[in-house]
């Protein structure tokens, strides 16, 4: 079993660089744009759900993989588009439904989307990738000197000890790979703006040159168009960037992220009981009325007295 799925892999690779150079048929086109999607949204998932940043230790070389897979993606559609004067029904779709009709709107989500990619989560992820890798390399020391000293008292044997030292090692290595992996993200974005402007300016060119088509017709077509590649592409780009944001920002935890989230964020109902009539006061005493405000703060106080139940079973039990 093992040798097909390396097989699968090398031949998923190989695919990948042939989708630049090979044309790839709309149909098939529209299922990989999906599949990208797809991928993107398992890779955030099982970041939230590791406990551990070494249990997702592929990350950096996925990351990798996905980068160009997207990349593939963009030089097959920006042909179509530039060639046919179409993109699939993906990236129709994302183009009309998200733009809503409107070209302007269309490039102001995408330009947003680009923003916060780029400049918050790449950027902040960037960052705590390379403090973390120095952080890690400077502290091997002593984490050898500590297992050496419980190995010398008899506190672990000689495989724990093996173990221990292993793992210091695939620490380093890991965070050391994903403050260089970090970097195709940030030349994601950037890339992705550039086949933007090619997809846009190029296409406008194309349709009135070689596809006889009017300046309003040739606009709206590729503009829409342009949009929707831009959509599909960014959308994995950036649920991908929030999973590397996540796997670099986790501290020691005693779970995944949903467990560490309720344990630690809903520990202090009394702190909820504040927060519930600070948003019932803003609805009573601003303009913002109390449609909105009232019933939010009672599910934050109804939260807030369930907590403060289980939490006085809990220590009823315990004593």
């Amino acid at each position: 079993m093992k040798p097909f799925k390396d097989l699968g892999i090398l031949f998923g690779i190989i695919g990948i660089v042939l989708m630049m150079v090979i044309p790839v048929p709309l149909g098939l086109l529209d299922i990989l744009l999906v599949v990208n999607i797809s991928l993107a949204l398992i890779i955030l998932l099982i970041a939230m759900n590791t406990k551990d940043a070494l249990d997702f230790s592929i990350f950096p070389a996925l990351l990798l993989i996905t980068t160009l897979f997207r990349l593939a993606l963009n030089v097959s559609t920006t042909r179509n588009i530039l060639q046919h004067a179409e993109g699939g029904e993906v990236i129709e779709t994302f183009g009309n439904w998200v733009a809503g009709g409107e070209i302007a709107i269309g490039f102001i989500v995408f330009l947003i989307l680009v923003v916060v990619q780029f400049i918050v989560i790449t950027k902040g992820s960037e960052r705590v990738a390379e403090v973390a890798a120095r952080f890690t390399l400077d502290a091997m020391p002593g984490k050898q000197m500590s297992i050496d000293a419980d190995l010398n008292a008899g506190l672990i044997n000689e495989q724990q000890a093996r173990e221990r030292r292993a793992k210091i090692e695939r620490e380093a290595d890991f965070y050391g790979a994903m403050d260089g992996a970090s970097k195709f993200v940030k030349g994601d974005a950037i890339a992705a703006i550039i086949i933007l402007l090619i997809n846009l300016i190029g296409g406008f060119v194309v349709g009135m040159a070689i596809h006889d088509m009017s300046f309003q017709e040739s606009l709206s077509t590729y503009s829409i168009l342009t949009i929707g590649d831009g959509l599909v592409s960014q959308i994995p780009a950036l649920l991908i960037s929030t999973a590397a944001g996540l796997i670099v920002t986790r501290a020691a935890s005693e779970g995944n992220l949903a467990h560490d989230v309720t344990g630690q964020l809903f520990r202090y109902p009394q702190l909820l009981y504040i927060v519930a009539g600070t948003i019932a006061l803003l609805g009573l005493f601003t303009p913002i009325g109390v449609t909105a405000t009232l019933p939010l703060a009672a599910v934050v106080a109804f939260a807030a007295w369930r907590m403060q139940q289980t939490l006085t079973k809990s220590s009823s039990k315990k004593n």
